[in-house]
């Protein structure tokens, strides 16, 4: 809540600072201003945009203070402002001859290195200065100099930097928010566990080194040990989202499913609800096979994100599950609305209306998928078995061919090919296609046996698929 009295005192205050300051500029003052409102003066005109004004109280503030390093740093920030970095150089030259370890304008000369695009220099200029500073001054240039090796994408480096500034204060929040992401970016996960491992040892109640050690093991696909080390961490702060939004996914990714859920609630306690929380929940609901539940969540995540397509097509997905093909193709028809360009969509929605014996309807969801994706199989494999299904089996063989053309000839076309010739009364050549499906692909023989299980009371088929299945043995 403002202070409207000291507001207006403050008001009050640089009104008649500038008052005075007017008084000096006309030479009417009878009292000199020190050099501190001198720079008030000077930041009150520079924080307005008024440049110009900024840097005349430059000049006059120096004609009573010609040694001060801050009135100079002001002056040399109005030029970096300004674009005129050569001048803003030579001003911060001035200047450390009267304060040769002043931070602000070690940082500024590395901002105008940066903006002149001269990397190497401000990472080479920020290494000596670190080792001039000490505490939190030399923790800052630290930090400086890593966003400058980020810009120049010397990525390890960066993590070095980080490494250094954990050394000197192993509770920097901003490093260890940083290194945490760095290690995973640099695949340096196992030395970040040796670092943080170390912190933990050290400083027991570190709830981001916990956290971070959590991260590191998580990258490592070691997920007890991550599950472990965020647990210490929501000890220390039960308030620390992130750890148990990362500890959720470490469980749904051993299938702990149920120990998901309980910690997805606690998140859902103590932040605010997104989508991806919601999302998270239904997802582990539909992994228990609790399809009312996974869609409750769903759509609670929908709500808050109504443009995304996916949320839509897992519901649609919940309810094919539950062999509920209609209300299945209302939810995949909304993700279809959102995403009109999703081939999945398309074939799932011809894959219900299949199921409701819509025939028609389904062919041409698969012709769309087809158009959407020419280059994916499962498009292709989609629309075939639809044919097939429909009894188009001229038109399969047409297609089955225009397939090969974009997706090169893969045994599934050929295990297709030798079920419509079958349809078609074509034994010889379906059988000549049997054989090199079988040949190039014998696992894949369901494929053929699920169209039609018919087949196998052929003798000439059993045979073929007994012959190859010993050659497969041996």
């Amino acid at each position: 809540m403002y202070d409207d009295d000291f507001l207006d005192e403050e008001w009050s205050s640089m009104d008649e600072l500038l008052s005075r300051y007017e008084q000096v500029k006309r030479g009417e003052s009878t009292r000199i201003m020190d050099e501190e409102e001198f720079e008030r003066v000077i930041e009150y005109y520079f924080q307005s945009s008024n440049e110009e004004q900024a840097m005349l109280a430059c000049d006059i503030a120096r004609t009573y203070y010609p040694f001060s390093a801050s009135i100079l740093l002001l002056r040399a920030e109005i030029l970096t402002q300004a674009q005129k970095y050569g001048q803003a150089l030579k001003i911060l030259d001035e200047a450390e001859q009267y304060d040769q370890n002043n931070l602000d304008a070690v940082l500024l000369r590395s901002d105008i290195l940066l903006s002149q695009f001269k990397y190497d220099q401000a990472a080479l200029f920020l290494e000596q200065k670190s080792g001039e500073f000490e505490g939190k001054e030399q923790i800052e240039i630290l930090l400086e100099l890593s966003d400058v090796y980020d810009e120049c994408e010397e990525f390890d480096a960066v993590f070095d930097t980080l490494k250094k500034v954990i050394k000197i204060d192993r509770r920097n929040e901003e490093a260890l928010q940083k290194i945490c992401f760095w290690a995973d970016f640099t695949k340096r996960l196992e030395e970040s566990v040796t670092i943080h491992t170390q912190i933990t040892e050290e400083d027991p109640y570190n709830a981001l080194a916990w956290f971070n050690l959590g991260a590191a093991y998580q990258g490592l696909k070691l997920y007890e040990k991550s599950i472990d080390a965020y647990e210490f961490c929501v000890a220390i702060d039960e308030n620390f989202e992130f750890a148990y939004r990362n500890m959720a996914d470490a469980y749904m990714r051993m299938k702990w499913y149920d120990k998901a859920i309980e910690v997805l609630e606690k998140h859902l306690e103590i932040a605010k609800a997104e989508d991806v929380i919601f999302e998270a929940m239904g997802y582990c609901w539909e992994k228990r096979k609790d399809f009312q539940r996974a869609r409750h969540f769903y759509r609670q995540a929908s709500q808050l994100s109504p443009q995304d397509d996916s949320i839509f097509y897992k519901i649609g997905e919940t309810y094919a599950r539950e062999k509920q093909w209609d209300k299945a193709v209302k939810s995949y028809s909304v993700a279809l609305h959102l995403d009109k360009e999703n081939a999945t969509y398309c074939m799932a929605i011809g894959n219900c209306l299949m199921e409701m014996d819509a025939t028609s309807e389904a062919l041409v969801c698969f012709l769309n998928a087809v158009r959407l994706k020419p280059s994916n199989k499962s498009t292709w494999v989609a629309l075939i078995k639809g044919l097939f299904a429909a009894g188009y089996y001229d038109e399969g063989l047409t297609q089955i061919e225009i397939a090969m053309e974009h997706c090169g000839d893969k045994p599934d076309f050929r295990y297709f090919q030798s079920a419509m010739l079958f349809e078609l009364g074509k034994t010889k050549e379906a059988m000549l296609q049997l054989e090199k499906a079988l040949k190039a692909a014998p696992a894949k023989m369901k494929l053929f046996t699920e169209l039609n299980p018919e087949y196998l009371r052929r003798s000439g088929v059993t045979d073929l698929i007994t012959k190859y299945k010993k050659q497969k043995k041996s």
